[in-house]
């Protein structure tokens, strides 16, 4: 079995793992915090100027947290203790400082009260943002303890009116948690009925299993008076026992007295004391600090097998996070090209399954074709533009003085001109439709794609290329569909007006006939007015069928043309332009993997 220092060093490896990679995971990756919450840890509970910081300094023997009058601790601390063999120098490491050790805890102790600066400012107000703090040293017991602001009672200049209960909220959301052992600072000049400590750890752990009381400040009550009923139990009975400390006192703090120094001084005190000194072997800090390593060893070896489980569940979660996420990104600059192409590929193949099929959107494309260009052709005012007033106009300002003598050549032109202009219409239409599908593909297809989403700035450099590319090919798409148009304006299908009936002059057929009046009898100005619209009317109907033909043409061509030039090339060099870019752009590959946009 494991020694005592090796299960809750193991614990604290763990729960500082946790913390690092919790950070790196981001607000929605709960497996590290669930994990450090289900391993045990110390809180250290106390009112305002209980002696807290001096209970812990006491354990660690160092002088390196931030003294004064009022609220000082205005952020969590967690305080993970590592034990090393030999004589190796103490030392400290910051989690917001990683890989800087430092030997001098002045700086230890101004580093705490610069950290609560930068995120509360040099006000009074408090953060449950914790700073975490490891110290190694031979003479340390292997512990985690959270120092946490000290409760109060009323809220001074400075600060908020809700203090009070924030405060009270904090230590709750860390003494609530069935994992953790509450370390209760009374001070012994003061009622222990009236112990802020000893009030909220009894609402959180009633049977008292869980909370071990500390009385401070033996030294301090009144010559006459000692806590003995406190410290045996009567006045107030814990499942564990109490401990008293003696702390430092102010002018020793102010001269720098040595740690070591003053836990000799304690030891001294407790072994003198008359009232005591029967006690003496069950008090001061070091017998505290032994008691909760070895209470703390008792919790962890009772909890390994749910957390050995939680540890493998956790492990699981994180396989299947790295497997979503991909491997880690080298410093090497090929490397990271390699990286960046590798994903710009799994983007482009999700991109490409909404388009064949194997994921819903493609369809989109060809409902376009198959429904609203067919809808857009069927809309085109045509009727307006053959209407028999217009049909006159045309064919009559197309002859000009000399009127047509067969068949008015120049009118139908004209008619079959204008009438195919009204085409372009559609084919634009149907070239914008498409894109913006692709568009919106694009979109889903970054979002879908989850290697990309832990780079969010690789995602917005792909969004943009991709659209730069689309909005290309739209323009490629739409010159070849109006060429389409044009072209069908540009050659007549002279094959079409052949097979048409010639208006041939026959006598003796009446106005009205199967055989209509030949174009010169019509164009006649004597002729009678009926058989002059009825030749109109013949016009509009042969212009009308021909521009049905070139719909039946453009309905076909059109999809065609916005395939090739769209659909195919997105799906073929959307990204092109994108790859050679990133041939160019060495020095910004590492901004492509940062983890939020800035």
């Amino acid at each position: 079995m494991a020694t005592m220092e090796s299960l809750i060093g193991l614990v604290n490896r763990i729960q500082r793992a946790c913390t690092v990679l919790g950070d790196y995971g981001g607000a929605d990756n709960n497996a590290f915090s669930s994990l450090w919450e289900a391993l045990p840890s110390v809180a250290v509970v106390g009112g305002q100027s209980s002696g807290k910081s001096s209970v812990l300094e006491s354990i660690v023997g160092r002088d390196f947290l931030p003294r004064g009058s009022g609220i000082v601790t205005r952020r969590p601390l967690v305080l993970q203790l590592h034990q090393v063999e030999g004589d190796a120098q103490d030392y400290a490491e910051f989690l917001h400082m990683p890989g800087r050790k430092l030997t001098d805890f002045a700086l230890v102790r101004k580093e705490i009260q610069d950290e609560t600066d930068r995120l509360t400012g040099k006000t009074k107000q408090i953060s449950p943002v914790p700073i975490h703090l490891s110290i190694y040293s031979p003479k340390v017991v292997n512990l985690t303890l959270v120092d946490l602001p000290g409760l109060t009672k009323v809220a001074v200049e400075g600060q908020q009116e809700s203090i009070v209960q924030d405060i009270e909220n904090m230590v709750r959301s860390y003494i609530e948690k069935p994992n953790c052992i509450i370390l209760a600072i009374s001070p012994a000049n003061q009622d222990i009925a009236t112990s802020d400590a000893i009030k909220i750890a009894r609402e959180v752990d009633p049977s008292g299993e869980r909370t071990f009381g500390v009385l401070t400040k033996l030294d301090l009550m009144d010559k006459g008076t000692n806590a003995l009923d406190v410290l045996e139990g009567r006045s107030y009975r814990l499942q564990h026992p109490w401990v008293g400390i003696v702390n430092r006192s102010q002018a020793d703090i102010n001269r720098n007295v040595d740690m070591i120094f003053s836990r000799r001084k304690e030891r001294e005190y407790f072994a003198t004391s008359p009232e005591y000194g029967h006690l003496a072997h069950k008090m001061g800090s070091e017998y505290l600090a032994k008691l909760l390593s070895q209470y703390l060893e008792s919790v962890i070896r009772a909890q390994i097998p749910s957390i050995i489980s939680l540890i493998n569940k956790t492990i699981e979660e994180l396989e299947a996070e790295m497997d979503r996420i991909g491997r880690p990104i080298s410093m090497d600059a090929g490397a990271q090209l390699y990286t960046i192409l590798d994903l710009c590929r799994a983007f482009e193949r999700i991109f490409k399954e909404h388009l064949d099929g194997g994921r819903a959107g493609g369809d989109r494309i060809y409902n376009v074709f198959d429904n609203q260009l067919p809808a857009a052709l069927r809309k085109l005012p045509f009727d307006r533009h053959l209407s028999l007033q217009n049909v006159k106009k045309v064919v009559s300002e197309a002859d000009g003085y000399q009127p047509h003598l067969i068949a008015p050549e120049q009118g139908y032109r004209r008619l079959i001109e204008g009438a195919l202009s009204y085409f372009r219409g559609p084919a634009e239409a149907s070239v914008d439709a498409v894109h913006y599908v692709l568009k919106e593909l694009v979109r889903k297809s970054i979002a879908e794609t989850e290697e990309l989403k832990r780079f969010p700035t690789l995602q917005a450099e792909l969004a943009a290329a991709t659209n730069e590319a689309l909005e290309r090919f739209r323009e490629e798409s739409k010159k070849a569909t109006l060429r389409l148009v044009d072209m069908e304006s540009s050659y007549l299908t002279v094959e079409f007006f052949r097979k048409l009936p010639q208006e041939v002059e026959r006598a003796g057929n009446p106005p009205n006939s199967a055989n209509p009046p030949s174009s010169t009898k019509s164009a006649n100005p004597a002729a009678p007015d009926g058989d002059r619209e009825g030749h109109f009317r013949r016009i509009g109907s042969n212009v009308l069928s021909y521009i049905g033909m070139v719909s039946d043409t453009l309905r076909n061509t059109i999809p065609k043309a916005v395939v090739y030039c769209q659909v195919r090339e997105a799906k073929l060099a959307l990204l092109n332009r994108f790859y050679v870019q990133m041939g160019k752009k060495e020095v910004r590959f590492l901004t492509l993997f940062h983890s939020r946009l800035q």
